[in-house]
């Protein structure tokens, strides 16, 4: 009679531990794979952040282009008109308006590049605020 409740103890005993390894292991896979599925979406961010940052840079680089291009040709346009001529009147007066016309047109480009710079930042930190807003709600679930 004592070795059957010796080995009905003992039968429950590794039930329960059994039970409770399995219910143990289960919980921490799940653990990891909500810790995978967790790093995939960060992977993910960082990507999309990398991809925007990238499509800003390649924003500027078009834009600035553009703008050398035009300043070249507004140089090469004022230095053809200087040789047109009569008076030291003519080349102050055409000087003075090439002077201002360029600087507006560079206040305009830096304006622009601002502009595109900072949509660019925005669009690259966009992803990556939004993976540590759903790290810290799941750690604010978690507690």
């Amino acid at each position: 009679m004592a070795a059957a409740k010796a080995t009905a103890d003992a039968t429950k005993f590794a039930t329960v531990g059994n039970q409770a390894f399995k219910d143990a292991v289960e919980k921490s896979l799940g653990a990891l794979n909500d810790a995978n599925a967790h790093s995939k979406k960060n992977l993910e961010a960082v990507i999309a952040s990398v991809t925007a940052a990238a499509k800003g840079v390649e924003a500027l680089g078009a834009e600035t282009m553009a703008y050398s291009k035009a300043a070249m040709e507004q140089q090469a346009a004022a230095v053809k008109s200087l040789t047109t001529v009569k008076s030291v009147q003519e080349v102050v007066e055409l000087q003075t308006t090439f002077a201002k016309s360029a600087m507006e047109a560079y206040i305009a480009q830096m304006n622009k590049a601002s502009e595109i710079f900072s949509a660019a930042m925005k669009d690259s930190v966009k992803p990556l605020n939004e993976r540590v807003a759903a790290t810290v709600e799941s750690f604010q679930a978690a507690r």
